[in-house]
């Protein structure tokens, strides 16, 4: 495991982050970026936060993904709960404006089903937040296993 580093570059940040976002930019200028993460985010326009947010796959996505998300998603298969995913997911971008966003930590897809469905029941505010927390959970997790 690796600890938390001083310093990033947008390289860097762009494949923990999934993209080069405005969050991105921001977080390479920074010292200890992913320690701060989560001020950084405080103090970005809704508009960034969901670029940020629409940067990473959808869960459940088989198709597209980087190989760090690829292996995040893993090898569920289970046509019922891929079809209850996608179906989620365009409920939740309908509802909120944005994407899902979920620290998988390697927990079935299945357990992430209840928690999309738990997570539909908030309000838009309270899911930005969460969304962008966990964005910086996933970031953090990827840099300390690789």
């Amino acid at each position: 495991m690796r600890e938390l580093p001083r310093k990033l570059t947008v390289e860097e940040l762009s494949d923990l982050f999934e993209g080069r976002t405005r969050l991105v930019e921001l977080l390479a200028e920074i010292d200890d970026p992913l320690e701060r993460a989560n001020g950084v985010i405080d103090a970005m326009s809704e508009e960034a936060k969901v670029e940020a947010l629409s940067a990473h796959p959808a869960i459940g996505q088989r198709t597209g993904l980087s190989a760090r998300s690829a292996a995040e998603q893993g090898a569920d298969e289970d046509p019922c709960v891929l079809v209850d995913l996608a179906a989620l997911n365009v409920a939740y971008e309908a509802k909120f404006g944005f994407r899902f966003v979920v620290f998988v930590n390697r927990r079935p897809n299945a357990e992430i089903l209840d928690v999309l469905r738990r997570r539909l029941e908030r309000t838009r505010e309270e899911e930005l937040d969460t969304g962008c927390r966990e964005l910086v959970a996933i970031a953090r997790d990827r840099w300390i296993r690789t």
